[in-house]
């Protein structure tokens, strides 16, 4: 089975009590859940991380660059301004997939630019937990070959 990364930058473990009327009632956990069983279903072993640490985020981009893992991630509040985030991901040879629950450019100016956008295979947004499960198939996707 081929390993994927699912990485969530701050905030995202508060999923569920953090403005349930953006991100909706599901937890980190059920997150988790639905990350691991879309991931089995598609033949992928998918690792589901979290953390409010920029520093962290990055160690696990390089992680992933070093081994040529898949990765979807939700940078959250990183998205709009983390250079080191983005230059991170930028080394990650394989495909990489950036998701978001709401729609950024629904909402406030300061979500519409993404840093990160440039470096990554694709962008999914505003799908709240089906956001996850939509770069999962992408991947997996990307994975089997072109016009998969």
């Amino acid at each position: 089975m081929t390993r994927v990364l699912v990485l969530n930058g701050p905030n995202l473990g508060r999923l569920g009590v953090r403005e349930p009327d953006v991100y909706g009632h599901a937890t980190h956990a059920d997150l988790v859940e639905r990350c691991r069983a879309v991931g089995m279903a598609l033949g992928l072993d998918v690792e589901v991380r979290q953390t409010d640490s920029e520093a962290e985020l990055v160690g696990w981009l390089h992680e992933a660059a070093d081994g040529a893992v898949p990765v979807v991630i939700n940078p959250a509040a990183f998205t709009h301004y983390s250079y080191a985030v983005r230059d991170a991901l930028a080394q990650v040879t394989g495909p990489t997939i950036e998701v978001h629950l709401s729609n950024p450019a629904a909402r406030e100016e300061f979500r519409h630019t993404s840093v990160v956008a440039g470096v990554v295979t694709g962008s999914i947004a505003g799908f709240g937990l089906a956001s996850y499960e939509l770069a999962l198939r992408a991947i997996a996707a990307t994975l089997t070959g072109p016009g998969t």
